[in-house]
């Protein structure tokens, strides 16, 4: 079974967590952002952090403008999707994922090492077939045979 998919985006500057997540609808969700490690681009250098602290509950249309509208550099980052208006909470382990409302998660560890993990079969497809478009490397489905990660964290 198809857990989700991972992927390499370039070490660089960009907007890649507006594009990597197109395909879901954003501000249909209500966010976890884990307050990671990723900065806005100022004066094209590292400015202000792009999320200081750990949020619990991002209105969907608030993040939809950060990621769409401003120029970042990831480093580590930790989304999860919830229905609006759910309990949200950090869910850690893939078992705790699939008993919890989250329906996406969206890792990014050392600026390349992208994974999504999604419940909805179709949607782990489109965002796959968005994402081979935009030509991102080491395209590859996350299975239950091959997902060798012990927690949906980036530490």
């Amino acid at each position: 079974m198809n857990r989700g998919i991972r992927f390499r985006i370039p070490n660089a500057y960009g907007c890649f967590l507006g594009e990597i997540l197109k395909p879901i609808g954003v501000s249909n969700f209500d966010w976890f952002i884990g307050g990671e490690e990723s900065y806005f681009i100022e004066d094209d250098t590292l400015g202000d952090d792009l999320f200081p602290d750990m949020i619990m509950g991002m209105n969907g249309e608030e993040l939809q403008k950060i990621i769409d509208n401003n120029e970042y550099y990831l480093i580590f980052a930790n989304l999860k999707s919830f229905p609006k208006g759910a309990k949200i909470t950090d869910v850690i382990t893939y078992e705790d994922y699939m008993l919890s409302d989250c329906q996406l998660v969206l890792l990014v560890v050392d600026s390349i090492y992208v994974t999504v993990y999604c419940k909805d079969p179709e949607k782990i497809e489109e965002i796959y077939n968005h994402i081979n478009r935009q030509g991102f490397k080491s395209l590859e489905y996350v299975t239950d045979e091959n997902d060798m990660r012990t927690t949906l964290s980036v530490w």
